[in-house]
């Protein structure tokens, strides 16, 4: 009788352990990788010519060669598919991920940092053009944390939303709801 009591018991918390580590399983973040962010070929849409490749406009007007004074940074067109939505895996959205890239802060206060882009690669958005929208994430953090310079390596986890965010740097094809945003040291 004790017996068939303790066997019983010990089938309950294995079962209960089982299930303790499939939440778990669960509850890890997905690793993305920023290639996992580009829709397949056959979703993108034709691309539009780029600024700079001397397109004829839309409208069949000539191209302007001259950009007014201190009108450059608003141009749609300086972010390649510019004007039109960004082209983003649209079964990300609500997913609760993990990404690795670098930080381009936009709401700081001296090396504290809330809000940023998260880019691929170092220089994006303040000294190359910025790279299409569907490698831009736009994170915003409760909490905030110390950055060390601009460009800081992090990595990111939080709820993923597939949702344009209007930035005066670039548009992001994505955003995230940062749960926890790790520096990584060189």
């Amino acid at each position: 009788m004790i017996g068939k009591a303790v066997a019983g018991a010990t089938i309950a918390l294995v079962a209960a352990l089982g299930a303790l580590g499939e939440a778990r399983a669960a509850e890890a973040p997905m690793e993305l990788k920023w290639a996992h962010l580009m829709p397949s070929a056959a979703a993108v849409p034709a691309k539009p010519k780029t600024f700079f490749s001397g397109a004829t406009p839309h409208d069949g007007s000539a191209a302007s060669s001259q950009i007014p004074e201190g009108k450059w940074m608003s141009l749609k067109s300086k972010q390649p598919g510019g004007g039109t939505p960004p082209s983003v895996v649209a079964e990300l959205d609500g997913k609760r991920v993990r990404i690795g890239g670098y930080v381009v802060p936009l709401d700081f206060e001296a090396t504290s940092v809330k809000e940023f882009l998260l880019v691929p690669f170092v220089g994006a958005c303040i000294h190359v053009p910025p790279p299409p929208a569907n490698q831009i994430i736009y994170v915003k953090s409760e909490n905030s944390f110390d950055v060390g310079g601009s460009f800081e390596p992090v990595t990111v986890t939080g709820t993923i939303k597939t949702e344009t965010a209007f930035t005066g740097l670039a548009d992001a094809g994505y955003s995230i709801e940062a749960e926890v945003v790790e520096l990584l040291k060189p």
